[in-house]
């Protein structure tokens, strides 16, 4: 699904106002780069006339749209598309290949994030062994780190490790990504520090990820109004175990036992609804945009691209998705204006990859595809 022939890249810069006024000289007292894993440039289009007035219309009207930007490699993995997206080049220079590859000089396949070399800040399991190691140049927050002889503070925040970890490169602060197996938490590893900041363990403490889990999926309006999308009950969509069929509603709190339990949240709307809440706290905990230097928050949207793998790009609960994302967006670009101020932050917004159709969908319909006709 990753393997793609075209790809976008679609990028929003906007200074927080969002009026007509012509940029300001001053410099932002926070940059803002947000990446939402595999979603496609069409689904500003596809699904534009139900989104509001503050989510990516916002941007769209008051922004900079690049629709004519492509990335010059093949595949578009989350991992490579990170690194490129913030260090401004190409695998064959800054080493992210892929999620995984075989190192021939270790004589063994590795993941593009491991480091052994580091422990788990958090807890005591095993999924803080990471760093940036193998990301062989600086991010455009290291360079603003040097530029500013290393003060303001730049944090990476995701669901997935290396979504966190590789947009804000060597010199980060912190990066933070979620354990659903160890106890629901948010952790980080001993490359950044020794102990999770107050912040990050009052977060956890309050277990907001329980409380979206005892909710019921289903659609945000009337789901014969979803013309964008297949039917909701098709034979090209994975289900969740423990359900008959992939359709709406997916009562969670029955269905998080057979799912892994805190896993589920990963591929669900509100995946994307308690990353924004972390990103929130981020910048309350860290005071971000309170000094005279510039602060730099990189914040990778995950959800999208388990709900894109599991459904594929044209199910109900893909056009669901992204509305619901739209509303988080809204609601999180309003925190800002309030909490950092208009006209003190700069953001962007794009994608690490696109997906295709689901094979046997394009196959179905007599289109040949890399699997067959």
């Amino acid at each position: 699904m990753k393997n793609i022939i075209l790809f976008f890249l679609c990028i929003f810069l906007f200074f927080s106002n969002c009026t007509e006024k012509k940029i300001q000289d001053k410099k932002p007292k926070l940059v803002v780069g947000i990446v939402i894993d595999q979603m496609r440039y069409d689904y500003l289009t596809r699904y534009a006339e139900r989104y509001g007035k503050g989510g990516f219309n916002r941007i769209l009207k008051n922004g900079f749209s690049l629709e004519n930007a492509h990335y010059n490699y093949i595949p578009t993995y989350t991992a490579v598309g990170h690194a490129s997206i913030f260090t401004g080049t190409t695998p064959n220079n800054h080493g992210i290949i892929s999620n995984n590859w075989y190192d021939k000089f270790l004589k063994e396949s590795i993941y593009c994030v491991d480091d052994s070399n580091y422990a788990t800040v958090g807890n005591s399991g095993n999924v803080g062994k990471k760093s940036p190691q193998r990301l062989y140049t600086t991010t455009i927050s290291d360079e603003l780190h040097l530029a500013q002889n290393m003060k303001g503070k730049t944090i990476g925040l995701s669901i997935k490790d290396r979504s966190a970890i590789l947009p804000v490169g060597h010199t980060a602060n912190g990066a933070y990504w979620y354990d659903a197996a160890n106890n629901n938490q948010w952790v980080t590893s001993s490359y950044y520090m020794k102990k999770l900041p107050k912040w990050v363990a009052d977060f956890n403490a309050n277990n907001n990820a329980d409380n979206y889990l005892n909710e019921t999926w289903n659609t945000l309006y009337d789901i014969n109004t979803y013309e964008k999308s297949r039917s909701d009950n098709n034979i090209f969509e994975k289900n969740l175990n423990g359900k008959a069929t992939p359709t709406f509603p997916k009562k969670l709190k029955e269905l998080r036992a057979k799912n892994g339990n805190f896993n589920l949240i990963k591929t669900v709307p509100a995946g994307n609804t308690y990353t924004v809440d972390f990103a929130k706290a981020a910048i309350i905990g860290e005071q971000l945009g309170k000094t005279a230097y510039t602060d730099f928050l990189t914040v990778s949207f995950s959800s999208t691209d388990y709900i894109g793998h599991r459904y594929g790009v044209a199910a109900v609960e893909t056009e669901d998705t992204y509305l619901r994302l739209d509303k988080d967006l809204e609601d999180f670009f309003t925190f800002l204006d309030t909490e950092v101020g208009k006209n003190n932050y700069t953001l962007f917004l794009t994608a690490d990859h696109a997906a295709v159709h689901v094979p046997a969908y394009l196959q179905s319909l007599n289109f040949c595809t890399l699997y067959g006709c």
